[in-house]
């Protein structure tokens, strides 16, 4: 174990010369063993314990373990106590859910102050639990990846040795640690996969959890060729266009003979899941396909509407005001030789006397209306917007000029108010230019 550990790392590249490590110890025999390799190999490292109070004393007695071996071989520790089973009932969460959280974004914190990388010491058995959990919750390729040696700032120094030889290596060593009680607990889906399931497979194959493992490695490399080609291809289909992301939805419509398509649904699911969108959601939103247009779906984040054409994906946020637009303002007196400028629809020519002012920009609003250049009457803008196939992130990114008494001025862009046009009693011209 001493020869293979700094072996896994260097051909892991988990390590850079002059890295910080935090270490994540929580006392048990696997952090024990991974502080103690990383310690006698000469890395910079400091530790970070986690005390979740799920066992009251025996959580204390953890925290106090570590604390005395901190100080015993002299390296930094940091401490964090969680109130857990308040995140539990508050949030409706599992504990190992909850705990798993918690822990995650205090160490996101620790690193942004002065660390280069995390270690955990997730080891053999525990890739091939993670396999077993992410197969029955019906993951795909990804999940069934199982974790990898390095997925960001975190490393896993220890992914390549098994419980049994980590254990092994702390007797043998004098290293000494906390046995946590509720390792035995089957309640924990985990523990039910690793007391009631393994020795199963154990007593089927004797190797079984090398070949296990064996599977786990080629799904990982199979999953990278799998990204590798899906991102040429999405990137192939998918238009960007600022903060607008677009794919026509011939890509993914089924033919009349397709009740259903599993390589079109997938690939819908893989492009959508980057903005936090849910297999489900991706069902719902396949089946709506060759529905009405204009239906809307929501992640945390963002909003997916189904177009007439197209799948258009923008930020929920998303107005007028954010999506780079200027206004630039000119007034000059009309000359003899003046001639009105029609061709770019991104410049207004407006009769300045007519104007009150000052102007400002606002966003679309229900009710709105206009007279649109050459009517005599007002128009509804939701119904300019519809009679030239306005999308819906079209009505909420175009911005709205308005006077100072809020009459439309000009729906920036496309058409200005009848009411400040220019005439042939026009003196003082008001040129606005509209773009970055």
């Amino acid at each position: 174990m001493i020869e293979q550990f700094p072996k896994y790392i260097n051909e892991q590249h988990l390590i850079n010369k002059g890295d910080r490590i935090l270490v994540a110890l929580s006392g048990g025999v696997d952090s024990m063993v991974l502080a103690e390799l990383l310690r006698r190999y000469g890395y910079d490292i400091a530790f970070a314990h986690c005390n979740f109070h799920l066992r009251g004393a025996e959580s204390d007695g953890d925290e106090q373990f570590v604390r005395e071996y901190a100080e015993r071989v002299g390296v930094k520790l940091y401490v964090k106590q969680f109130d857990t089973m308040k995140i539990v009932e508050n949030q409706k969460l599992s504990i190992e859910m909850a705990a798993r959280e918690l822990r995650y974004a205090w160490f996101d914190e620790l690193l942004k102050t002065d660390y280069d990388k995390l270690a955990l010491a997730h080891h053999a058995d525990d890739q091939i639990e993670t396999f077993f959990i992410n197969l029955l919750r019906g993951s795909g390729i990804k999940g069934l990846k199982a974790m990898q040696p390095c997925n960001g700032l975190y490393i896993r120094p220890l992914l390549w040795a098994s419980r049994e030889e980590i254990k092994k290596f702390a007797i043998e060593n004098g290293i000494q640690w906390r046995e946590d009680s509720t390792n035995q607990d089957t309640v924990y889906f985990r523990n039910k996969i690793r007391h009631d399931l393994m020795p199963v497979f154990d007593s089927i194959k004797p190797d079984a959890r090398e070949k296990i493992l064996e599977s786990v490695n080629h799904l990982s490399a199979e999953n990278q060729l799998y990204r590798e080609l899906l991102h040429e291809k999405l990137s192939q289909i998918e238009t960007v266009n600022g903060v607008l992301h677009s794919i026509s939805k011939c890509h993914f419509e089924r033919s009349v003979a397709e009740s259903r398509n599993p390589f079109r649904l997938q690939l819908l699911f893989e492009w959508i899941r980057t903005f936090g969108f849910s297999y489900s959601q991706c069902e719902s939103i396949f089946s709506s396909l060759n529905s009405e247009s204009g239906k809307e779906f929501y992640s945390s984040d963002y909003q997916l509407v189904i177009e007439k054409e197209s799948i258009d994906i923008f930020h929920k946020t998303i107005n007028a005001f954010n999506a780079n637009n200027t206004l630039k303002f000119e007034s000059f007196e009309r000359t003899p030789n003046f001639s009105l400028l029609t061709s770019n629809s991104n410049i207004a020519q407006l009769d300045y006397d007519k104007l009150n002012l000052p102007l400002k920009t606002r966003t679309w609003q229900q009710g709105d209306r206009f007279r649109p250049l050459g009517m005599r009457g007002t128009k509804l803008v939701s119904d300019f917007f519809n009679d030239h196939n306005f999308t819906t992130f079209q009505k909420k990114t175009t911005p709205i000029l308005v006077d100072s008494n809020d009459q439309i001025v000009w729906i920036v862009g496309h058409r200005i108010d009848d009411r400040f046009k220019i005439t042939g009693k026009t003196k003082t011209i008001y040129e606005i230019k509209f773009g970055e």
